[in-house]
């Protein structure tokens, strides 16, 4: 960008490229429509592009601003984070929140991200609800929920803050015993461990094409935390976001690129909760901070 560029006018590019007319841009941004149209005007004689090819009801992308769209949206999602990490840093957050997550989740991410926000905001606790279960955010139970399934109730918000890739894992005790499978074809003849449901189980690893049959379903646990120390002891294979395995020494991923797993990660609140100046802080601060694990 050139010396004078000014970030009014690439928000306003935004939101024209997003709404797909001046007006509309300047409905969502609480601005005039004259006031929008300046501003793209700005940033057009800046960067001496044709942004929009214009009709009287509409603006379309040129080919350079459908070029200048993927740069601007990196430059917009940067500016939100620096103002997020400014406003915790400014408005001295105190109380308490409670974020619930799953139990492995809780012991092996949640820690250092909550470090982080500690620094942010040192006079605000975070009470953290390690549970499998689906906590009712609706109940109160927790003010902050992290999902790996979409919530469908009406009075809860959610925010998709990314896909976390997996892989299958197993010890290196078990591999020396039992052997590396080469091929999906191989886990035919090695024990999995279950977590909880064991139709679910199945179920879940058929979508990747990964053959699981009751007959492989050795031992399992609810926690996962037993879970994954069952893993580590030898007693089968089980899959496990790259984040939290690749932490261990002791575990093994297997079949890499062959049977690349994933799964939606969800922040969640509710609708009235998300009023809150804190809880909204924090909602964003965690979204931000978790985006990137």
């Amino acid at each position: 960008m050139t010396k004078g560029f000014d970030w009014t006018h690439l928000r306003a590019f935004l939101a024209t490229a997003d709404a797909g007319s001046l007006s509309a841009a300047a409905r969502d941004l609480g601005l005039t429509q004259p006031t929008v149209g300046r501003q793209v005007a700005a940033l057009e004689e800046e960067l001496q592009l044709a942004l929009f090819e214009r009709t009287p009801r509409t603006m379309t992308l040129t080919d350079a601003g459908r070029d200048l769209l993927v740069e601007a949206r990196k430059m917009g999602e940067a500016a939100a984070r620096i103002n997020v990490i400014a406003q915790g840093r400014t408005q001295g957050l105190d109380g308490t929140i409670r974020v619930t997550a799953s139990d492995m989740m809780s012991a092996y991410v949640l820690p250092d991200t909550l470090l982080t926000l500690r620094g942010l905001a040192p006079r605000l606790r975070i009470d953290v609800i390690a549970a499998n279960d689906i906590r009712d955010i609706l109940k109160r139970e927790a003010d902050i929920a992290i999902r790996h399934v979409r919530p469908t109730e009406p009075d809860l918000i959610a925010r998709k803050i990314g896909d976390s890739s997996a892989h299958l894992y197993a010890s290196k005790s078990y591999v020396a015993a039992r052997g590396l499978p080469a091929t999906v074809a191989d886990l035919k003849d090695h024990d999995f461990i279950s977590m909880s449901d064991d139709d679910m189980y199945i179920a879940a690893m058929a979508e990747y094409g990964i053959p699981v049959s009751p007959a492989n379903l050795r031992s399992g646990s609810t926690s996962g935390i037993t879970t994954w120390e069952l893993m580590r002891k030898g007693f089968g294979i089980f899959p496990m976001s790259d984040h939290i395995g690749d932490q261990f020494d002791d575990a093994v991923r297997l079949l890499d690129g062959v049977t690349d797993l994933s799964f939606p990660v969800w922040l969640v609140t509710h609708r009235e909760l998300h009023t809150s100046k804190r809880i909204r802080l924090v909602f964003d601060l965690l979204a931000d901070m978790l985006s990137d694990t």
